[in-house]
């Protein structure tokens, strides 16, 4: 890397690093982290206006002190780790103690949490200087990033189009350069369909890889994790090492030591981790999920990268009944939301502040018995019995991250898909459920463009716990260099 003295030429450097090169720019001296925060000012203030990406900024004088202190830190030989100085926005949904959390709600509108999520904490412990936050629809609820607080968020490749959701903001920021990597979460493929939508790539960990707290029930609810979205797989790798690890404050998390995903990062990927690898091909599930036309095509693309480096691909239907497993996904989302929404909406002078489908979802969830939230959880389990069988015969499943593509930024969800009618607010992406069921680990990969240059992710879930095979995969896939990896937004 050579970097121009100053002006333009210098940001535009400065911002075509990924995160890797960045901090080993700032770690070499190579570049100050003040002229690093000066650069990402600069830029989201010329960017983010066409996009709404990035909200709840903090003063550009408080952020060049930061940046500077961690220059004065690095002077001295001291470094905070792999983030050192470098510029982030931590999506709206988690806890920030010195900037508001609003969650997209005009009921929480400006507040500030008294304590850092432990995420977002061991992010800051790694060096990162938040700049902001990221958008995200109200409470996380559906795959359009929206809110009456901050509007709507624009597609990095078609500001007209949505980004996904709910780390839409993120998965923006991150294709624009706004930002080096980003964090985000995942219950209804959150982290998955914006990475599809932007051509980045995003990671739902397995349950308990990444911790969430502080949190009131740290043994029911088992459906949402954060975790986080890169434009490359050493990135992705690198901020995953960050944010995995036990904490004691959450017992059901693992126990694995996270250093592992930072020394893959450091290894040199080529395709022979893709040889001989089993894909099976789940496809629409054999027409049970309504896909909008191209988006198959599109997923056959990649999966073509694969079965180029040597992978076999076979077609699957597995054997377990795809409205068995909806029936078993609405239950428990809608348990879980009633349980962290039910105050609010019993009092009818913030139930009024609600979007409409927030009140849908907990009104149909304090309607379900206890009887019911076992029976769910008896088919997830039946689910996850049924995945490790066919574990036996494939090193992952895959489908596509999403069944449509981005549609118009103004559209709260889509009503129909494939000419099906959708019954729920979500059940145009039931293709992610498999995967947020499971526990098990779920990367979405660029799978390329269709025709009217609308992008499209594809989904790989692999064995319990086994995220390093996945990013090795992902790392392959990456070295074999589709066209579509190459092809970025109008960031500059």
């Amino acid at each position: 890397m050579s970097l121009p003295a100053s002006g333009p030429s210098a940001d535009t450097e400065i911002l075509s690093w990924n995160a890797s090169a960045l901090s080993s720019a700032i770690h070499s001296r190579e570049v100050s982290c003040r002229e690093v925060m000066a650069a990402y000012l600069g830029h989201v203030d010329r960017v983010n206006p066409r996009v709404n990406a990035i909200i709840s900024r903090v003063s550009d004088e408080m952020l060049l002190a930061q940046a500077e202190a961690c220059d004065r830190e690095l002077s001295q030989g001291h470094s905070r780790g792999w983030l050192h100085g470098v510029p982030q926005a931590i999506k709206d949904l988690s806890p920030t103690r010195d900037i508001p959390t609003s969650m997209g709600s005009p009921l929480f509108a400006g507040k500030t949490p008294a304590d850092d999520g432990l995420m977002v904490k061991r992010m800051r412990d790694a060096g990162a200087i938040f700049i902001g936050k990221t958008n995200t629809p109200e409470f996380g609820l559906g795959s359009q990033t929206y809110n009456s607080v901050f509007g709507a968020t624009g597609n990095a490749y078609d500001h007209g189009l949505c980004a996904g959701g709910s780390s839409g903001g993120a998965a923006v920021a991150l294709a624009m350069r706004m930002l080096p990597v980003a964090d985000g979460s995942d219950m209804m493929g959150s982290l998955r369909n914006p990475a599809a939508y932007n051509n980045v790539y995003g990671l739902r960990p397995s349950f308990g890889r990444v911790p969430y707290g502080p949190a009131f029930d740290v043994f029911g609810h088992q459906l949402a994790t954060e975790g986080p979205m890169a434009r490359s797989v050493a990135d992705l790798a690198q901020l995953l090492a960050i944010q995995a690890g036990a904490d004691p404050s959450q017992p059901l998390s693992l126990q694995d030591d996270p250093a592992a995903f930072a020394r893959f990062a450091q290894e040199s990927s080529n395709t022979r981790a893709a040889k001989g690898m089993r894909i099976g091909w789940v496809g629409d599930w054999n027409g049970y999920l309504p896909m909008e036309a191209g988006v198959l095509d599109v997923c056959k693309g990649a999966l073509n990268v694969f079965s180029g480096m040597g992978a076999e691909v076979e077609p699957l239907i597995p054997d377990f009944s795809p409205q068995r497993l909806w029936q078993s996904w609405l239950v428990l989302r809608q348990w879980a939301v009633a349980g962290k929404l039910a105050s609010t909406w019993s009092n009818p002078d913030t139930r009024q502040a609600l979007k409409p489908e927030a009140q849908w979802e907990i009104e149909q969830g304090m309607q379900r018995s206890a009887l019911e939230v076992h029976e769910a959880n008896v088919s997830r389990s039946a689910w996850y019995a049924s995945l490790l069988k066919l574990f036996e015969r494939f090193d992952v499943l895959a489908l596509p991250s999403a069944q449509t593509f981005a549609f118009d930024v103004h559209t709260p969800w889509p009503k129909e898909v494939g000419g099906r009618s959708m019954d729920t607010y979500h059940r145009w992406m039931e293709v992610v459920i498999p995967g947020s069921l499971s526990g098990c680990p779920v990367i979405s990969i660029p799978a390329g463009f269709n025709q009217q240059g609308k992008a499209m992710g594809l989904q790989l879930i692999a064995p319990p716990r086994q995220e390093l095979e996945l990013l090795r995969y992902a790392a392959a896939f990456e070295a074999a260099g589709p066209e579509w990896l190459a092809q970025e937004p109008d960031w500059r």
